[in-house]
């Protein structure tokens, strides 16, 4: 097995165990959330002016896809639509109280898992994180590429 093939099964295993390790806490205080519904009020916490073609670029999904998330969430209660005075064609998303607190305890796992592995990123040097970071940043770019040759948006 090559490097690139040891890396590949590495990081899928490394992910993987992720996951496993946070599903449990995960269903356990969003239970009544699905993980795409879960995204979406980041993303719109994280970001104004959200909208569905901005929330389909980010996650690479159709906006017919992010539209049926999107009326969930307001049916739920957690998101709301707005337009701004002088643009009634685009319709923005914002967070409602309740989905602010769907946002904070989302944030708040997010904050117990790198507690949970902070004695790993300790030991990495800041020239580490640099490669790493910098390794990341190229394969992002490559399949952006890949991906735009697919003819499919890619996040600006």
């Amino acid at each position: 097995m090559n490097k690139e093939e040891q890396f590949m099964m590495s990081f899928t295993d490394l992910f993987n165990k992720m996951i496993w390790l946070n599903k449990p806490k995960v269903e356990d205080r969003l239970k009544d959330y699905k993980l795409s519904e879960v995204q979406c009020i980041e993303y719109i916490g994280k970001n104004g002016d959200s909208n569905v073609t901005k929330l389909a670029e980010s996650f690479y999904m159709t906006r017919g896809a992010i539209s049926k998330i999107t009326k969930k969430l307001i049916k739920k209660g957690l998101i709301e639509s707005y337009q701004k005075p002088d643009n009634k064609k685009e319709i923005y998303f914002c967070l409602t109280p309740q989905g602010e607190i769907i946002n904070k305890v989302h944030d708040t796992l997010h904050k117990e898992f790198l507690e949970r592995d902070r004695s790993v990123f300790e030991q990495i040097t800041g020239e580490q994180f640099d490669i790493m970071l910098s390794f990341a940043e190229k394969y992002n770019r490559h399949l952006d590429a890949e991906i735009k040759k697919l003819g499919i948006a890619v996040k600006p």
